[in-house]
């Protein structure tokens, strides 16, 4: 279950709870969407909800109150393991395991265009056509997110929306580090940022470099692959209890598309890039059998979600419009 698929279960628990009087004031008020985001340090559960203290706010009622209604009704659902409310009244949610792990068979069907949906289908968006080496690049990536979730983008001549962007400071920056370096820094800052230019930091071969970390990450992906091949095993999804963390970042990678899409922040993208890479380096030291270790149905596991973690990587970057290179 996606963070967005969650979101779309809690909504409907809500209009329900609201359709049937359970929860009583909320009328027209009931809403339409409702945010999901990983647990604070130290929360529980898989994702977290402070739907209820936005009820409270309507009806007047108290919000602990309201999450202790919500809370069986969204336990119930399909895919949903556990509920626990903390605090004044948040909900946090713990996925069923099993329903996480088609997540990764997910990935495996989309190939590099998993997480890429319909979500702006039937939208057109023409952007103005610029000079400037960083707004330019800014424009072209921004025009395939769009793409990406169905809507019809393109960079016009003559008019069009010009996206505001902070200038790159430093002219010919790819002719410093190369073409992918370039875009990295041009794309990981927000736009209103200025990027970081020192050639010292973007051609760095070392975990302080973020691209090369999302790389390396990629490499070391296929790398598994190639490596279980010699050990006679191939992947197979199913519970893999040690990568939950990488399989939550999977499973909110088609939001972070659509987010980057809507708010025309390829920088969303390239964080989320680091953030997957950084799980999937820690992750990687449990995938393959250790010294007399026989392969298991539980390293078969572990492989199939370090692939799909390749595979959002080596997408994510395509989307860039930055190389991923399978050996490093």
């Amino acid at each position: 279950m996606t963070p967005a698929e969650l979101s779309l279960t809690v909504v409907r628990v809500v209009r329900s709870a609201v359709d049937e009087g359970a929860i009583a004031g909320v009328g027209e008020l009931a809403p339409a969407m409702v945010k999901v985001e990983r647990p604070r340090p130290g929360g529980r559960g898989d994702y977290a909800s402070g739907i209820a203290l936005k009820l409270a706010a309507v009806t007047g009622l108290e919000p602990r109150r309201v999450a202790e209604t919500l809370r069986p009704r969204i336990a119930a659902q399909p895919g949903i393991a556990l509920v626990e409310i903390s605090g004044p009244g948040f909900l946090n949610i713990t996925l069923d395991r099993a329903a996480q792990d088609d997540v990764v068979r997910q990935v495996r069907a989309a190939g590099a265009r998993y997480g890429y949906g319909e979500a702006l289908a039937g939208r057109s968006f023409a952007f103005a056509a610029v000079p400037e080496e960083r707004a330019r690049i800014v424009t072209e990536v921004v025009v395939r997110l769009l793409g990406a979730q169905g809507a019809g983008a393109r960079v016009v001549e003559r008019g069009g929306e010009s996206l505001p962007v902070v200038a790159c400071p430093v002219p010919d920056l790819a002719g410093l580090v190369g073409g992918d370096a370039a875009r990295w820094a041009m794309l990981r800052a927000a736009r209103h940022d200025r990027p970081r230019t020192d050639p010292r930091e973007l051609l760095a071969q070392r975990e302080s470099n973020a691209l090369f970390r999302v790389r390396y990450a990629y490499s070391r992906s296929r790398a598994l692959t190639r490596n279980a091949g010699e050990l006679g095993f191939a992947s197979e999804p199913g519970p893999a209890p040690e990568g939950a963390a990488l399989l939550g970042l999977l499973g909110d990678h088609p939001a972070v598309l659509e987010g980057a899409a809507r708010h025309r922040a390829p920088d969303r993208l390239a964080r989320h890039l680091e953030a997957v890479a950084d799980e999937l380096l820690r992750f990687q030291h449990a995938v393959l059998p250790l010294g007399d270790e026989k392969p298991s149905a539980a390293h078969r596991c572990r492989l199939a979600l370090a692939e799909a973690a390749g595979t959002v990587l080596a997408g994510g970057l395509t989307l860039l419009g930055v190389d991923a290179p399978e050996f490093l």
